[in-house]
């Protein structure tokens, strides 16, 4: 089984020149191809030389293995799709803006990529930055479809009927959790460590805390800490002293690195379990990786996966960026440009307000698994879950 690697990745997508309507659209539902190129069902171009996706991502700063990863995932996209002549018979651009997991420099990032003509954004990939951009794009003044690979607050696509996503919500992650805790591991009690400065890390808290207790599971301890807390000892005293069956922590790997070790060093031997932002966890222990021996997190596919798609996009990923292991991130961002290519092409234009259109009524086969769109804008899809293992992850189960 192969370990799960975090990567160092780059790439995501660009913009393109705004367009004319093109006449019939093809079928808008569709799939990934299988055997690493594009499917060549392309409409009539519209005018100008390219179509541009502007990308928002993190390449920089604390959760740029998080950017690298989606930014990777969308030039290889990018890459098959114009080798199978492109869009609506134009070539792909991607405009890619570093926004350094920051609010403001997202924002400053989104109205450059305006500037330059997009038709469409893809990103941005952490939740406060992507709620953000998405109320500017939901302005009636604006209208950019917007597609997030990774924003999973809930509150990202309630900002307008424009914005969408690839990614599973961070309420559905934590009541499939809580699930999984109680039904799959016989939990009865439950201790919760979440960064109240974090929308993300909140909003699975709160969500496994809700969905374990109508389970019959008493939650015993519920902790907080800060986003630039580095020692945990006050909270997992609290925890150890509760007895918990396990331990829920919703934040992303640099963190947990950190309150995974000292949990076990606390006396805390129960499986801990997270969501997503564990992906990657595993490189940044290093060779401390026995102290998450026997947890599980969510995630939005499995690497290993026998799946034609996904094992044909592993082995393409690994061969074009040095042996690398595709995260989910990487996953999610490759659906995603698959999942634009189809709705632009559904739409038959370049055109915002038919992209969007299109997008509602999108039904997509990809790596991540097959969706459909709900009222909202988020996908309908499974939730693969992962386990660790003497420094490897295997698939639990889907649910």
């Amino acid at each position: 089984m192969k370990k799960f690697l975090t990567l160092a990745l780059a790439a995501v997508l660009a913009a393109g020149m705004m367009a004319g309507c093109g006449p019939a659209a093809p079928s808008n539902s569709s799939s990934a191809p299988a055997d690493g190129s594009a499917a060549s069902d392309a409409a009539p171009a519209p005018t100008g030389d390219t179509i541009k996706i502007g990308v928002l991502a993190p390449l920089t700063g604390s959760v740029s293995t998080y950017g690298t990863a989606v930014k990777n995932g969308l030039e290889m996209a990018k890459e098959e799709i114009n080798a199978a002549g492109g869009i609506l018979g134009k070539q792909v651009e991607l405009l890619i803006e570093d926004e350094k997991g920051d609010v403001t420099e997202a924002t400053n990032a989104y109205n450059k990529l305006l500037s330059q003509g997009i038709v469409a954004l893809i990103g941005d990939v952490t939740s406060q930055p992507s709620n953000a951009v998405a109320q500017l794009a939901a302005d009636p003044s604006d209208g950019t479809p917007m597609l997030t690979p990774t924003g999973t607050a809930a509150n990202i696509t309630l900002n307008g009927s424009n914005i969408f996503r690839t990614c599973f919500l961070d309420p559905f992650q934590g009541q499939i959790m809580a699930t999984f805790a109680s039904e799959k591991l016989g939990a009865k009690t439950a201790a919760i460590m979440y960064n109240s400065s974090s929308d993300y890390s909140q909003g699975l808290a709160d969500s496994f805390k809700t969905t374990a207790e109508a389970k019959g599971m008493t939650v015993v301890s519920y902790e907080a800490y800060g986003d630039a807390d580095t020692d945990f000892k006050s909270q997992l005293t609290n925890v150890v002293a509760a007895n918990p069956d396990v331990l829920f922590l919703p934040d992303y790997y640099e963190k947990l690195a950190l309150i995974s070790a000292q949990a076990r060093d606390a006396g805390f031997q129960g499986p801990m379990l997270g969501a997503d932002g564990w992906d990657g966890v595993l490189a940044q222990l290093g060779d401390n990786t026995a102290v998450v021996d026997g947890c599980y997190f969510s995630n939005h596919y499995f690497v290993d996966d026998t799946d034609e798609k996904v094992a044909t996009f592993v082995s393409n990923y690994e061969g074009k960026y040095n042996g690398e292991v595709p995260n989910a991130f990487a996953a999610l961002g490759y659906d995603s440009l698959y999942i634009m290519k189809q709705a632009i092409e559904a739409a038959g234009s370049t055109d915002k307000a038919a992209i969007t259109s299109a997008l509602q009524a999108v039904s997509y086969s990809g790596v991540t698994g097959d969706m459909t769109f709900d009222e909202n804008g988020d996908p309908i899809k499974k939730v693969a879950i992962i386990k660790l293992q003497d420094g490897a992850v295997t698939l639990d189960s889907k649910m």
